[in-house]
């Protein structure tokens, strides 16, 4: 249990990296992000590494090796090539650009969706009991991130972030947002 506590603490420490963005306080997202970062993926490993055990089919397995490298392909897609990953990362202030286009056009939080299927992945590998608890209180925490993201911040990071909230859905694909994805699949906003 206590590994999951340590991953509800990435999650919490990860809180503060846009407050510290807004508030332009030097290496303090480097910091924040690589504390929340390296807690996060500790303790993902540790309770995929449990041995308690639940049983599942093999192909299952299968299924989990396939959706752990769809998964990890398109969080790294969505959270590190979409968006400008120097401003967004790295410098101090914020990302001052919003991105609309590919996955950003199929929700405004795709990588919510990614992070959710990671955990799903490595729960069918791992079928590890710890991870039947812990993936839906990460993901709970992960959802929660970005609903305060929305409320605090990213209207005062973002021009047009309003505009942009009523024409794309915040975590669930829509026929429209669907549509908008495809249309935009292979462009890129410049950041």
């Amino acid at each position: 249990m206590k590994y999951i506590i340590i991953g509800i603490c990435s999650f919490l420490i990860a809180y503060l990296f846009d407050f510290v963005s807004l508030k332009k306080i030097p290496l303090a997202k480097l910091a924040i992000g690589g504390a929340a970062g390296i807690l996060g993926g500790y303790s993902t490993i540790m309770v995929y590494m449990q041995k308690e055990k639940f049983f599942l089919p093999l192909y299952l397995s299968y299924l989990g090796w396939f959706l752990l490298f769809v998964s990890v392909f398109l969080l790294f897609y969505s959270l590190f090539w979409e968006i400008p990953f120097k401003k967004t990362y790295t410098i101090k202030g914020v990302g001052d650009k919003l991105i609309k286009t590919g996955t950003y056009a199929l929700v405004r939080h795709p990588g919510v969706i990614w992070y959710a299927l990671l955990l799903v992945a490595l729960l069918l590998i791992s079928r590890s009991k710890l991870f039947l608890i812990a993936a839906p209180i990460w993901i709970f925490m992960d959802i929660l991130y970005v609903f305060i993201q929305e409320k605090f911040y990213f209207i005062k990071m973002f021009p047009g972030y309003e505009e942009y909230k009523k024409e794309t859905p915040m975590l669930i694909p829509t026929r429209k947002s669907l549509a908008s994805f495809l249309a935009s699949f292979g462009k890129r906003d410049k950041g």
